[in-house]
């Protein structure tokens, strides 16, 4: 049974193939056919009345993955071309070996430019795993071509122009509508720009084991999705009580801040925390008590009053609506010193980066690209340009739990392999949902997940709810509130 969940870099999907060709004999044309075959498989089943497909094949293996569909294609009655630049004719012995079987088979050829616009499938075979760098102007030239055609695009491996292993665009790619992955995932697919590049993502292991291969090609990641939630969220037995579910201090809500806290507090009561107090300006315990009453709101304005809040957390959330003002700094200070769990975000980070103290090795920060590239003194363009990478450093540095936020959230901790979400969507890109997400990890700690644990839990949990809630009534418009029932219900997924 395949590991779904298991994501690759290209390094180790070249090693897994080198080692499963060498398995079949050392014929590598064996896969090469495979490949084709699984692609028109897809591509009968997306697109069945399709009669006149055009097919961009590149110069490596990619492209020669193109050819045997094409040929295929073409020996079903399809009427089918077969497009590459002047000079990007195939070039590996495979590709080459593909391209003659086409041929063969009675078709042919056409140099670029040439038009796209017959076409009832488009198919990208240009790139592959192979790109790192932008593409250069002639082949820039096509993907740009294949990305304006009125016809649906089908990517084989990867959409071309598209970093597999980090997830970014340097310059010209595809948008394809559907992408079919040989052998193994790819971990850049599901972060960052690649997602709105890729489409529907569809593996085809070929009939090749990835984790027959371990040691020599291990995953770079692991994917998340709403079959692993269940995990980490059993029933609760028949003789619990709110101590055995924990005690969550939310430490936020400055002047002007308080909605934020108060976000953050509703999102761990709904996640499950047995106790949940807010640590506020006065001014705002009113309306937080007013909206949510079963959360213990307390005025503080001096760190005096904060201590015994503090004692009595299980877990801390620290940041919502904190301020770096005077009250905040007095505030985060407290909690750095306390040796308690935290969960931080927000001013919390911006706060931490302004300080030399160390945070707890169970801590978990939650920053969103503008916050980490904040963190590492970079820029957001950096952070997003390897989301994998920059998750890494910032465990690194913080030596803690990481969840860079954004789509395709990367969580990272040191010794862990990175995980990264299938959950989410445009709309969730709003104030107020990291306070929330706060609020959910929080909670999820304090129930006794370990932190990395809680974080996952927590991300994924946030994410899903995030999709439920656009599911009834769409993604522009939704609010942090809109996430909130639905927080309730996926965590408890036994009443799914």
């Amino acid at each position: 049974m395949p590991d779904h969940s298991a994501l690759y870099d290209s390094a180790a999907a070249r090693g897994i193939d080198r080692l499963a060709t060498a398995a079949l004999g050392g014929d590598g044309y064996v896969l090469m056919q495979r490949a084709g075959q699984a692609a028109w498989r897809v591509l009968l089943q997306r697109w069945p009345q399709a009669q006149r497909l055009v097919v961009a094949c590149g110069s490596g293996n990619n492209g020669g993955d193109g050819y045997v569909l094409a040929r295929l294609a073409l020996q079903s009655g399809r009427r089918v071309r077969v497009v590459h630049p002047a000079d990007g004719g195939p070039r590996t012995p495979l590709a080459q070996r593909a391209c003659t079987d086409y041929l063969a088979a009675g078709g042919h050829v056409d140099l670029f430019p040439s038009p796209l616009d017959d076409a009832e499938v488009l198919v990208d075979a240009l790139f592959g795993i192979g790109l790192h760098e932008a593409p250069r102007a002639d082949m820039a030239a096509l993907v740009e071509a294949l990305d304006a055609a009125a016809a649906p695009v089908f990517s084989l491996d990867v959409p071309s122009g598209v970093d597999a292993d980090r997830g970014s665009v340097p310059g010209a790619a595809v948008r394809a509508q559907c992408t079919l992955q040989f052998i193994v995932a790819h971990a850049g697919l599901r972060t960052g720009a690649a997602l709105d590049h890729a489409g529907e993502l569809l593996l085809d292991t070929l009939d090749v084991a990835a984790a027959e291969y371990p040691d020599a090609a291990p995953p770079a990641a692991r994917l998340l999705d709403a079959s692993t939630l269940r995990r980490w969220l059993p029933p609760r037995p028949r003789d619990t009580h709110k101590g055995r579910s924990g005690r969550v201090l939310c430490v936020g809500g400055d002047h002007g801040g308080g909605g934020a806290i108060a976000l953050c507090a509703e999102a761990a009561l709904r996640s499950g925390a047995g106790l949940v107090s807010v640590a506020t300006r006065e001014a705002h315990v009113p309306v937080i008590l007013a909206r949510r009453p079963e959360a213990m709101a307390h005025a503080v304005e001096g760190s005096a009053e904060f201590a015994s809040l503090l004692d009595a957390a299980d877990v801390v959330a620290c940041g919502p609506g904190l301020g770096r003002g005077e009250w905040g700094t007095a505030l985060f200070a407290r909690v750095l010193g306390s040796g308690k769990p935290l969960v931080l975000d927000a001013d919390g980070l911006n706060l931490l980066v302004a300080t030399p103290s160390r945070v707890p090795a169970d801590a978990v920060l939650t920053p969103h690209p503008g916050e980490a590239a904040r963190m590492l003194d970079t820029d957001t363009a950096s952070i997003q340009h390897d989301r994998f990478a920059a998750a890494a450093a910032l465990a690194a540095r913080f030596d803690c739990v990481v969840v860079l936020k954004g789509a395709g959230t990367v969580i990272a901790a040191p010794g862990q392999l990175p995980r990264v979400l299938a959950a989410g969507n445009p709309g969730m890109a709003t104030g107020g949902m990291g306070d929330l997400l706060t609020g959910v990890i929080a909670a999820l700690r304090a129930q006794g997940l370990p932190a990395f644990e809680a974080a996952c839990a927590g991300a994924l949990l946030h994410g899903l709810a995030g999709d439920a809630a656009a599911a009834h009534g769409g993604q522009r418009g939704l609010l942090p509130s809109d996430l909130v029932p639905f927080l309730r219900q996926l965590a408890n997924p036994e009443n799914t």
